[in-house]
């Protein structure tokens, strides 16, 4: 090891910032740095206390178990190994506004998504550690965990079946989700989850993992493998073809279903660059708007986010401008998302993809 790499490990052993050599290229010039030239570590970050914290609760929870976690690409939990990687975006300011400016969001940005995100996943690595899908509770009440993975899912937003901890329904896409989100909401500190989902049969899974979490707390793992799937220091992927990859996974074109719509309410032309975006103003009118659509149609606020989030994003992308007078914008945009809301939910070409 040179001399460099071994004073920039010492720096993370003591839990220290290391300066990247990239931190003030422009996008362009980071695009073309392979993933595995980030050199980014989780020590020392900021995702670090986020880990800690994960490991302090299952600690109080009575759960000998703590999973691994290291650098990737993405963040994921994969089958056979009880462990986390962790998206190396998160792990550094610069490729935080890279990542936004990418992908026009940082899942696991906030603190309060990264613990959401991290108790998930968590749960993914305990059940591949005590093989818990093995067990017929388990899977009367999840499913089998055999079930392949739909390439979309279709998402109830009135299911009283299913917990609902991250965005999209997600525990509705499979088994695994479905187990992973109920352990998460099981787990999350200070969160009364009998109340919350009392009369709901999602209310027996959560007894069931109560129940679970209670026998296998002080055991160990039958599952100890320490294998590092898909590592970051592995991946000669460039940033800019994994974006490129990104992109086309998480929107395979469905997003132009809005363009029209968004059109006649916010018009092609761009009258002057001191006018306000689009996108800026359904986020400050963003309360008001679900407010009203919500008394209209009855549906869920979470429903409403995320149809409008999608909306704002192509908004943003369109570089439309609101060049109008701010109360018919305000009524207009209401109508039209009370109208694509159920589109958007259940038409066949917005399904949600894995």
């Amino acid at each position: 090891m040179s001399d460099q790499n071994l004073s920039r490990e010492s720096a993370r052993k003591k839990g220290d910032s290391v300066t990247a050599p990239w931190s003030s290229w422009t996008d362009a010039q980071l695009l073309d740095l392979r993933l595995r030239d980030l050199d980014v570590s989780i020590k020392g970050s900021r995702v670090q206390g986020a880990v800690d914290r994960l490991y302090e609760t299952l600690a109080r929870r009575g759960l000998r178990f703590r999973p691994r976690v290291w650098e990737a690409a993405e963040w994921f939990s994969p089958v056979g190994t009880p462990g986390i990687g962790i998206p190396f975006y998160l792990l550094h300011p610069r490729l935080v506004r890279l990542e936004r400016r990418q992908m026009f969001e940082v899942e696991g940005g906030s603190r309060g998504e990264c613990q959401r995100i991290l108790r998930h996943e968590c749960g993914h690595a305990i059940q591949q550690a005590y093989r818990l899908h093995r067990r017929r509770r388990w899977q009367k009440l999840f499913g089998l965990s055999s079930t392949p993975y739909p390439q979309y899912y279709q998402p109830n937003p009135a299911s009283r079946r299913h917990v609902q901890n991250l965005r999209l329904f997600y525990a509705q896409s499979h088994p695994d989700e479905d187990f992973a989100e109920t352990f998460a909401t099981w787990l999350r500190p200070r969160h009364i989850w009998r109340k919350r989902y009392a009369g709901w049969p999602a209310l027996a899974k959560l007894e069931y993992v109560d129940e679970l979490m209670g026998e296998i707390g002080q055991l160990t793992p039958p599952n100890r493998s320490r294998a590092t799937v898909d590592p970051l220091w592995r991946s000669s992927q460039t940033l800019r073809n994994h974006y490129e990859e990104k992109r086309t996974h998480y929107r395979p074109g469905a997003m132009d279903v809005f363009d029209g719509d968004l059109i006649k309410v916010f018009g092609r032309e761009d009258p002057s660059p001191d006018t306000e975006r689009a996108s800026a103003f359904l986020r400050r009118h963003r309360r008001r708007i679900r407010g009203v659509v919500r008394r209209w149609t009855g549906e869920y606020e979470a429903t409403l986010d995320e149809v409008l989030d999608e909306m704002i994003q192509r908004a943003r992308e369109l570089n439309l401008r609101a060049s109008g007078p701010p109360e018919k914008i305000v009524a207009d945009f209401s109508m039209m998302l009370a109208v694509n809301t159920t589109h958007f939910l259940y038409d066949r070409r917005s399904r949600i993809p894995l």
